[in-house]
């Protein structure tokens, strides 16, 4: 988790739908921006949904943990240069401008689908960008599933 201006971790909950304006920028909450200036988000082509690609967002210390997670796999893992291969080249470093925006890269963007508006979904320690459709999908895809995921926290 990020840590704010007061030191307090930033959770990445709640649900935010946002216009996307013509420049690809959207506007992240100001409870989920980080209080120092020049801190950089890290954006991921994040393919592992049926109901297709969303962009997955990792602040730094998030990022650097995924980092850790992959370099600790065995050197002899095939998947260990697939995913940082696949990680390396479907993700971009962005920085919030003045405004409190971030630029969505143009071919990002279009895989993701993400047009006019777009769905900002907290995953308490990173977030998500979706195309509000596809987002809906999953959303019911979700609850189905939400009974017996929270069975695991009896």
């Amino acid at each position: 988790m990020d840590a704010n201006a007061t030191g307090a971790p930033t959770y990445y909950n709640s649900l935010y739908r946002h216009g996307v304006d013509e420049k690809r920028r959207v506007q992240i909450p100001a409870k989920w921006r980080p209080a120092e200036p020049g801190v950089e988000f890290t954006l991921i082509l994040w393919p592992k949904h049926q109901e297709g690609p969303c962009l997955r967002v990792l602040p730094p210390q998030e990022m650097a943990e995924l980092m850790r997670d992959i370099d600790a796999m065995p050197n002899d893992d095939p998947n260990k240069v697939v995913l940082k291969r696949f990680i390396g080249s479907e993700s971009v470093q962005v920085a919030l401008d003045k405004a409190g925006r971030i630029c969505l890269p143009e071919e990002m963007a279009k895989r993701a689908g993400i047009e006019g508006e777009a769905v900002l979904v907290g995953l308490l320690d990173r977030f998500e960008i979706w195309n509000p459709e596809r987002y809906e999908r999953v959303r019911a895809s979700d609850a189905i599933m939400a009974q017996e995921a929270f069975k695991l926290m009896e």
